[in-house]
């Protein structure tokens, strides 16, 4: 690609420099002979080849004129000219090839131009070796707007053309508008600067079994907090406390849960660490606690265990109640008083 435009460069720069050539084809169109032209030595005059040596031809030799030539010459290579890139048009350095000179971003050649053919002359020097030396002058933008409830990304006091800044609202506001604007060949800025708009979050839901603890509002602001409580003999699942976050939606919003009642009688248990029989244990289990049950293969018991999920507590499907308690025999899951377990 870097290639090609360079190339379409130099195409560009031969269509805009009239009067270059170097055969006797038209040799109405060499201009007339200067006077020690700068920077070239000129060679022989003539009007016609039979005037020169049998090495040499009447060529148009820019501001020298018809000079006797001889077509093998060629102009040193490669030249370093000061902050350009140069090249070779058809990539020899004859007489009458052309090299062409591109200045780098911001600078010009003393004439004011930034790009120029320069022409293998018949004393072996380039005709154009000027350096671009000369600065243009950098175009900036006014300092951007600042936004209420909202800053830019970049800092600095000059935005030159092509600067691109970014805009940013505080936490808790949206920006409505472009984020991005970039300072044009014109010196103004492509987009207006945006607006911040404060962000709220709508009421809070209403929770099944639950109250609310907060001032009843038709909107909350960013970061403010309330408060559930769920009704008695039932379990929160999740943070009581929930905030309005800066998206302009609520936190996680709690559950109230039914706590369980253990489907067994007349069983032990292993309940928050400890073997209990299940009409020790006072009430319901809360919500997520699990309760341990015991099952018998035909040489030992081992524990099940069970975890109570919105009043639902399952037996383990090992497990099996007690035949006949009075007679001591107990079924999987039974603990015998008579064996000890």
């Amino acid at each position: 690609m870097a290639k090609i435009m360079y190339f379409l460069t130099v195409f560009f720069i031969i269509l805009h420099v009239p009067g270059i050539f170097t055969e006797q084809e038209n040799p109405d169109a060499c201009p007339i002979r200067k006077f020690n032209p700068l920077g070239q030595t000129c060679q022989k005059a003539c009007t016609r080849n039979q005037e020169c040596g049998l090495k040499r031809r009447c060529l148009c030799d820019g501001d020298c004129g018809l000079s006797c030539v001889t077509t093998t010459r060629s102009c040193p290579w490669p030249v370093n000219i000061a902050n350009a890139k140069t090249g070779l048009v058809k990539g020899t350095r004859n007489f009458g090839d052309q090299m062409s000179v591109l200045c780098h971003p911001g600078f010009k050649m003393a004439s004011g131009q930034e790009t120029a053919l320069s022409r293998c002359q018949g004393d072996r020097k380039w005709s154009v070796i000027t350096p671009c030396d000369v600065l243009d002058p950098v175009k900036s933008c006014d300092v951007p707007h600042t936004i209420e409830n909202g800053f830019l990304m970049e800092n600095g006091s000059t935005f030159s053309v092509g600067t691109s800044v970014h805009y940013q609202c505080n936490l808790g506001y949206a920006l409505e508008g472009h984020k991005v604007t970039q300072c044009m060949e014109n010196t103004t800025w492509s987009q207006p600067a945006p607006t911040c708009r404060q962000i709220f979050c709508p009421p809070p839901p209403e929770v099944k079994h639950a109250y609310l603890l907060a001032i009843q509002k038709s909107e909350y602001a960013v970061f403010e907090e309330i408060n559930y409580l769920c009704d008695r003999n039932l379990d929160m699942d999740g943070s009581h406390n929930v905030t309005c976050e800066a998206n302009g939606n609520w936190s996680a919003i709690p559950i109230c849960r039914t706590r369980c009642k253990i489907p067994a009688q007349r069983s032990r248990v292993v309940y928050k660490g400890s073997k209990r029989w299940v009409h020790e244990i006072p009430g319901t289990v809360h919500h997520l606690e699990a309760v341990t049950f015991f099952c018998l293969n035909q040489t030992c018991s081992y524990p099940a265990t069970s975890q109570c999920f919105d009043g639902i507590l399952s037996l383990p499907s090992c497990y099996e109640g007690c035949v006949s308690h009075s007679q001591g025999r107990c079924g999987n899951g039974c603990i015998s008083r008579n064996k000890g377990f």
